[in-house]
């Protein structure tokens, strides 16, 4: 009778041991699978691309149309607490301001779908409250009203170092970073930028007013060739002489923005901002205004914006700037309408149209000339 007693407990001891061994090393996969972060998202594009010549012959317009794709996986590593490594990759053959895949009608996708693959994202993050700085190569950490791309495109990448620090009244951003150290490098020399930026929030009663300044300061771009291979040999709008940039780039920036949670049963935000380049003497201002009602953030939710821009040829680094709106670059103006629909719990449908005026000169040799520029695109987000 004691053995069969001594068998039970023993043979309950080693049952209970195993469930909480298992569970032990359930708990310890689950908290080690916590650490990873996956996300990314697949872009299906229609673009035509018309360019209508002022020197009243039709032989030197220009008609493209083009199937593209756009793929972006980001993975995140929880090292520590407030420490992580990510990791990111793009399509579009390291081209700074766009990872867009042209289909090739003469190529397997098999061929050339791996070989776009690019490293965007390889740094290491380490936020503490209302701060984080980021050391390598991350997306831009700065703020852009309503998305304004008049400085910056919305795909750009620093290689360096950033700072962010953001709470309810204010936001401050700075940083050092090396254009240069990148892949598709042009450039016979390399370039440093260094950028500081303040916004204040201001709330009001039922709406809330961004106002924010910043510089950011290129060193080493005068008397240097043009930056990426992707520029084709072009400033993008950037005066060159001789095949080298004729200006540095101190870029000023101010803006405005007014935000409206809900107006008409819709949320509702205005934003104005301008750029002055205090590196060149002339040919050095831009300016956007823009309007955007609507978010898409649940099902059936819609967003269209509106923007009006202007940019001279040297008021900002065109190979930088909004690589859609003028065909890229600077040296333009126009009209913008960006739409988008949410179509599902992670399907997206949007549109772009572009109706601009490239001043003469942007395209070297050719006069002023017509831009009309349509983007239909359908997003899944993974």
């Amino acid at each position: 009778m004691a053995t069969k007693k001594m068998r039970g407990v023993i043979l309950t001891a080693l049952t209970l041991g195993t469930v909480v061994n298992a569970q032990t090393v359930t708990n310890t996969e689950e908290k080690i699978l916590d650490r990873f972060h996956f996300k990314g998202d697949l872009r299906l594009r229609y673009e035509s691309k018309e360019t209508y010549y002022k020197d009243g012959t039709d032989t030197t317009n220009k008609y493209t149309y083009h199937n593209r794709y756009r793929l972006r996986l980001v993975a995140a590593v929880d090292l520590v607490q407030n420490l992580k490594f990510d990791i990111g990759m793009r399509s579009g053959y390291a081209n700074p301001t766009s990872g867009n895949q042209t289909f090739l009608d003469n190529k397997a996708l098999s061929d050339y779908f791996w070989e776009s693959l690019r490293f965007n994202i390889l740094d290491i993050a380490y936020k503490n409250e209302d701060s984080t700085l980021k050391v390598g190569r991350h997306p831009y950490m700065i703020y852009r009203p309503i998305k304004s791309q008049l400085i910056w495109d919305n795909d750009i990448s620093f290689n360096g170092v950033s700072y962010n620090y953001e709470n309810d009244s204010r936001i401050i951003n700075a940083g050092i970073n090396q254009p240069t150290y990148a892949e598709q490098v042009n450039a016979k020399n390399t370039i440093n930028l260094f950028f500081a930026q303040y916004v204040q929030k201001i709330k009001l009663e039922n709406s809330q007013l961004n106002i924010g300044t910043a510089i950011y300061y290129y060193d080493g771009v005068k008397g240097n060739t043009p930056i990426y291979n992707t520029n084709k040999g072009t400033g993008m709008g950037n005066t060159l002489v001789n095949g080298v940039f004729k200006n540095n780039y101190n870029i000023l920036e101010a803006f405005g923005e007014l935000k409206f949670k809900d107006l008409f049963g819709k949320p509702l935000a205005v934003a104005a901002g301008m750029a002055y380049n205090a590196a060149a003497s002339d040919k050095n201002f831009g300016y956007d205004l823009a309007v955007q009602i609507g978010k898409a953030k649940k099902v059936h939710d819609w967003q269209l914006k509106y923007s009006y821009t202007d940019l001279q040829a040297d008021a900002v680094l065109g190979a930088h700037s909004d690589s859609d709106n003028f065909g890229g670059g600077t040296a333009a103006k126009g009209h913008a309408i960006r739409a988008k629909y949410k179509f599902g719990k992670n399907t997206y449908l949007a549109g772009a149209f572009f109706f601009d005026t490239l001043f003469a000169g942007k395209k070297v040799g050719k006069p002023a000339a017509d831009y009309e520029r349509v983007q239909l695109d359908v997003i899944i987000k993974f």
